[in-house]
């Protein structure tokens, strides 16, 4: 759907890398600029044919050029490429871009189209517009990282870096819209993106649950705590999940394990002194 649009991609490690493929999954030809010494990411993880599998794990059908942008001549090479794309796209902490001779004034001047999205942890204005940070700060910072927790309500590593992945999303998406608008006015745009803006907008049905109930997990009857709506252990050591809020889901699972008298306990706690929750888990062993 995006054959033709062009992409200049000066980002590195995972979150515009990751917006990158998305377009390039997409049908746009994205070019890679890389530094000299490539993308950190072809150094991270095991490696494999061709680099990292960080890196390669997200810049699959990319072009790349190799510049050194703080060289007149790696400035004037990225004006040019700049020249022909649709859109671009930089990860640099604020201000560095302008630093470089490529913030979005300085590409305006050659291509006025262009789309230019920066992506950042704390966007580009603000008290913590400057600081560094990594998936974990927005996670946390966000709020985020709240809502992954153990037993004891202490809060887990996440095993998905879930701020650099969306704020890859969320910029793809809004590099979409501007190219829509763009075909409707003929005008390109700036996009400020920022990783801790994309996780909390993740959590507005709990802001709004805290607001009016005090409740601080978002939808009560999606935490666990119901034996409807619940993790299991398997016999081989593993997990299944049982997802059957409906009640027409519900009555078939009983029904189908042999125990419809279970159907009157849908709602009811997955506790130790509840009968049906310890009965439910035989099936699954």
């Amino acid at each position: 759907m995006l054959q033709g649009i062009r992409v200049l991609d000066f980002t590195s490690l995972l979150p515009g890398p990751y917006a990158g493929l998305r377009l390039s999954d997409l049908g746009a030809q994205v070019v890679k600029v890389e530094p000299p010494g490539g993308d950190p990411a072809r150094y991270m993880g095991d490696a494999l044919a061709g680099g990292g599998v960080v890196f390669l794990a997200n810049n699959r059908n990319k072009g790349s050029v190799v510049l050194d942008m703080k060289t007149p001549t790696g400035r004037e090479q990225a004006l040019a490429l700049a020249r022909d794309a649709d859109v671009v796209l930089e990860g640099f902490r604020p201000q560095v871009a302008d630093r470089l001779g490529i913030g979005y004034v300085d590409i305006k001047k050659v291509n006025p189209g262009v789309i230019y999205c920066s992506l950042t942890g704390y966007g580009q204005t603000g008290p913590m517009s400057a600081l560094a940070g990594h998936d974990l700060n927005y996670m946390a910072i966000s709020g985020m990282l709240s809502q992954f927790t153990d037993d004891r309500g202490e809060p887990v590593m996440p095993k998905l870096q879930l701020a650099d992945l969306l704020g890859g999303v969320v910029a793809s998406e809004a590099i979409l819209a501007a190219l829509v608008n763009r075909q409707r006015t003929g005008k390109g745009c700036r996009l400020d993106v920022a990783m801790t803006d994309a996780l909390m907008g993740l959590l507005n049905t709990h802001t709004l649950i805290h607001a009016a109930t005090g409740y601080r997990w978002g939808v009560e009857e999606l935490n666990g705590h119901l034996i409807c709506y619940h993790l299991y252990e398997t016999r081989d050591g593993r997990t299944v999940s049982l997802g059957a809020l409906e009640t027409k889901f519900w009555q078939t699972f009983c029904n189908e394990v042999g125990h419809p008298d279970w159907v009157s306990a849908q709602f009811t706690e997955a506790v130790a002194d509840n009968p049906v929750f310890q009965a439910i888990k035989e099936p699954f062993l």
